[in-house]
């Protein structure tokens, strides 16, 4: 996943991912494969209009001047990417695709415009997309979110439910992620069921997904935004709905619907007549119920459902004790005169920001008002310059009298553009397509290139992003896809396999912050120790995908470790060499190579510690030039600067990253190991395969190093290690 370029540059945690999937490129590029290892900017988005605002310098030029940071950076760790594909998403050559794909969408009927309940920060000045708001406030800012009525852009996602649910039993992605997204697209099968409003033709609809507890219904809610809300209210009632409706609308959908708020409502005066027993139910208004979700109106089941026996409490409405049966809920729909429905907690993406730095959304209006496609001919829209970029509530383009005159050119007197700029997580939602062909200037890519590169069969990142712009990127791709735009061989997901690291925390165990003072800067430590100990360290930490603290002291061992390997050469280049492979190497290379493909690299880095302590490479009066030579390839995906300075000083000159990945010969293994049971407090937790020749404290180290074993020891203190050869590894902790 391509970085947000923020002022503060890198810390340690960032190059986690990045040196996981260089290793990665690097030990497939020595099997053979070609390797598309890119890397970019998400330039776009509200940090860096922050940043501007902060310190008076334009985003344009503040977030060019962050990416030549980012950049050296990254390139002092030696991180192989292919720098020919940069790419920036706040480039005009980039956003004019950005833009592009807005028009595919609205042409395709996926864009549209409407006035709706939105999510408002007013620290940000700002509208949200449901995803960004945590909690009941801004991801970003974290202030309250309140609701307003505005006139919006939006993304129809919700086309797309099925499908983004159903496809990710397709992909190799961590099950919590998996878990994540379906929760929040949120498919439930129900019933909805009309109740008739007493003395009216009218009825009121709602869903259910427990017809089968019909008997039971003592009430029916309304949302407050519900149409018939007006209609329902006697002029007994009139004053408290109105004083109430009043209060739910400062309230977000998050706040109304907690399981921990107080449950609050309204009585409208009215009733419905239950559709099995012919019962009058009183029709109530409150805010737990959204507008937005099924039809907006539910049947209460006090004794089946919390939130209605909470309510029924704290109004004294009656509870109906049943016993109910779920295989009469088809029957009790259909006798009930209702239908089978499938609903989805997934709404809409709302991709419409009142900001000024952001992709401009390419569409002008008429004097009339009536909103039109910019033409395809006059992208990029490029977004002005003669800005106050300040904050207003309303997008700042709106000040711009060379926007305006533009529209007036293009278009005619009293056209204007659209003023409000896309959402950054659109810009971000397609970077990977333009990875394949980014020098393209006639197309966001080729099909041909596309076909050839996709789908991405690695992606790196933080679990952070399971829902926003994971599921924004599939869906952009899904949509793509059936515009004819991406060739359907490469299948309907864009990553084929995720992964995520975990966080590394600070020395203090808080997640590393400015405000803290907890921030690790890795120019500091490739400084005082070199960018190889640096990725080693990190690599060893503990499992990739676990969060861990920073220990500068730690990172003296990795350099410790680099240090024995360049003696080891330095110290034995001169020997006569016997070339007979020793058995310890071949199950160093199958133990390291397994470890890659699995993201096992502490593992991976504790194998090669342990070939190296066993010092079986070396004979009286010779040595095994051949075992050092495979262990120096093994080396390489993870320290390419020393690996590489090694094999020319072994008299070879070629480029590490060209020669073949060594091989292994399984017979030789099977003599040359052992399995060893790790038991935690005498438990059996964990099996590990040693070399037989292990030394006590490489076999103490592996054992403690394991994924599973990790996580017995997270945050307890070893009070006993003991080591019985070749059997077992006992842990006691307190």
């Amino acid at each position: 996943m391509f970085p947000y370029p923020s002022a503060q540059g890198l810390h340690v945690g960032h190059p986690e991912g990045y040196t996981a999937t260089d290793i990665v490129s690097r030990y497939q590029r020595m099997h053979g494969m070609e390797v598309l290892h890119p890397m970019g900017w998400d330039a776009f988005g509200l940090p860096a209009e922050n940043y501007a605002i902060k310190t008076g310098v334009h985003p344009d030029v503040s977030t060019h001047e962050n990416i030549k940071t980012f950049k050296r950076q990254i390139q002092s760790l030696g991180l192989s990417y292919d720098w020919e594909r940069e790419i920036d998403t706040s480039s005009p050559e980039y956003y004019k695709w950005t833009q592009w794909m807005f028009l595919q969408m609205y042409e395709h009927g996926l864009a549209y415009r409407k006035k709706a309940r939105v999510n408002w920060c007013n620290g940000c000045q700002t509208v949200l997309a449901n995803e960004q708001v945590v909690d009941g406030k801004c991801e970003r800012s974290q202030d309250p979110v309140i609701q307003k009525d505005l006139a919006q852009w939006f993304f129809k996602t919700t086309n797309y439910a099925e499908q983004l649910l159903n496809d990710l039993e397709t992909i190799d992605w961590p099950e919590p992620i998996k878990l994540m997204q379906k929760n929040w697209i949120g498919k439930s099968e129900g019933a909805e069921i009309e109740f008739r409003i007493k003395n009216e033709e009218l009825g009121i609809k709602v869903y259910t997904t427990r017809p089968d507890t019909l008997y039971g219904v003592t009430y029916v809610v309304l949302a407050p935004e519900h149409s018939l809300v007006n209609t329902l209210t006697t002029s007994d009632n009139k004053k408290l709905v109105e004083d109430y409706l009043k209060i739910t609308g400062t309230k977000n959908d998050l706040e109304r619907t907690s399981l921990n708020k107080e449950k609050t409502g309204v009585f409208t005066g009215s009733y419905v007549v239950h559709p099995l027993t012919g019962k009058e139910i009183p029709i109530w208004i409150a805010d737990y119920v959204l507008a937005t979700y099924g039809t907006g109106a539910v049947m209460a089941v006090p004794a089946h459902d919390e939130r209605d026996k909470e309510f029924a409490a704290i109004y004294h409405l009656p509870v109906i004790d049943l016993p109910v049966n779920e295989a009469d809920k088809w029957a009790l729909t259909e006798q009930a005169g209702g239908t089978r429905k499938t609903n989805y907690k997934l709404r809409d993406w709302l991709i419409s920001r009142q900001r000024y730095w952001g992709a401009p959304i390419p569409i002008v209006y008429d004097p009339e008002g009536k909103p039109h496609p910019v033409k395809i001919e006059h992208l990029p829209l490029v977004l002005p310059t003669d800005v106050d970029y300040l904050p207003k509530g309303t997008s700042p383009i709106g000040t711009s009298a060379s926007y305006k005159a533009l529209a007036e050119k293009l278009y005619g007197t009293g056209w204007h553009f659209e003023v409000d700029t896309m959402d950054t997580f659109v810009c971000s939602s397609w970077y990977y397509l333009r990875y394949c062909d980014p020098h393209n200037d006639k197309q966001f890519a080729a099909p041909e290139t596309l076909a050839h590169w996709l789908p991405v069969d690695l992606y790196v990142g933080g679990a952070e992003h399971a829902v926003l712009h994971l599921l924004y990127a599939r869906f952009f791709h899904k949509a793509l896809q059936d515009f004819g735009f991406i060739p359907t061989s490469v299948g309907r997901e864009p990553f084929q396999a995720l992964r995520n690291q975990g966080m590394i925390l600070g020395e203090d165990n808080q997640k590393m912050s400015k405000s803290r003072g907890n921030v690790i800067n890795p120019d500091d430590i490739v400084n005082q120790y070199g960018a190889d100990t640096l990725r080693l360290y990190e690599m060893f930490m503990g499992p990739f995908a676990d969060g861990k603290p920073w220990n500068t002291k730690s990172i003296e061992g990795m350099s410790r470790f680099l240090n024995r390997v360049k003696k080891v050469i330095q110290d034995n280049k001169a020997l006569p060499t016997n070339n007979e492979s020793s058995n310890l190497i071949h199950f160093t290379v199958k133990k390291v190579s397994e470890d890659i493909v699995h993201f096992h690299f502490n593992t991976a880095i504790s194998t090669m510690m342990t070939f190296l302590n066993a010092k079986d490479f070396l004979g009286e009066n010779n040595w095994d030039k051949s075992a050092i030579e495979k262990f120096i390839l093994l080396l390489h995906p993870f320290a390419p600067f020393t690996t590489q300075d090694l094999w020319k000083e072994l008299g070879h000159d070629t480029e590490l990253d060209h020669e073949v990945w060594p091989s292994f010969d399984a017979n030789k293994i099977i003599s040359d190991t052992v399995n060893l049971a790790i038991q935690v407090n005498g438990k059996l937790r964990d099996t590990i395969i040693v070399a037989t020749n292990s030394s006590e404290v490489d076999v103490k180290q592996l054992a403690q190093n394991t994924d599973k074993i990790k996580k017995y020891l997270a945050g307890k203190q070893i009070v006993k290690l003991i080591y019985v050869p070749n059997k077992l590894v006992s842990i006691v902790v307190k």
